[in-house]
């Protein structure tokens, strides 16, 4: 419904970065939510430039937002109290290994969706494969592809526009959304 705590932040954070002139892309849950699977999550993910995470606590924390700790790239929403963790471009999702997966620049990566920019689909899901091939706490991932590939109709070839590495896994997970569902 975009009226929980998280959303209420996302908005406020989303004003800030475009009144600062800050490129971003909403990645994470969220931006699973804006390409049609809606799941619960209690944080905020965004991609920044390391220039743009720089610009905005030179110009936001202390006035709405504070870090979570010294030299963290998270902050906390002060009025909401809703984590946000900024992903940086050009790390590695998941544990860091250099798989050739990395955070793109917003820039180049966002759609627009209701006012605010997300990570484009085929982005998402690369992200979320690679962060779940490498850490296998992470089983949330696969199955946010999976209902990505079941709402948004995507064929199983739709993998090769995807990065080499992740393409094994999602056919995998295509075949694996198109098993019936179970219904309770």
């Amino acid at each position: 419904m975009g009226t929980s705590e998280v959303h209420i932040a996302a908005d406020r954070l989303v004003k800030k970065l475009e009144e600062l002139g800050i490129p971003y892309a909403i990645c994470g849950a969220l931006a699973v939510n804006a390409h049609g699977h809606h799941r619960t999550t209690d944080d905020i993910d965004v991609v920044l430039t390391s220039d743009g995470l720089e610009h905005f606590k030179e110009r936001a924390i202390g006035l709405g937002w504070l870090d979570r700790f010294t030299g963290s790239r998270g902050v906390k929403d002060t009025e909401r109290g809703v984590p946000i963790d900024f992903l940086l471009t050009g790390r590695l999702p998941g544990d860091g290994s250099d798989h050739g997966v990395r955070f793109p620049d917003p820039a180049d990566c966002a759609i627009e969706h209701q006012g605010k920019r997300y990570v484009a689909l085929g982005k998402l899901i690369e992200l979320k494969i690679a962060a779940a091939l490498t850490r296998p706490d992470r089983p949330r991932d696969f199955d946010d592809v999976i209902q990505l590939i079941r709402k948004n109709a995507l064929g199983e070839h739709f993998a090769d526009a995807l990065h080499p590495y992740v393409q094994p896994k999602y056919r995998e997970l295509w075949g694996y959304s198109r098993l019936p569902t179970d219904e309770f």
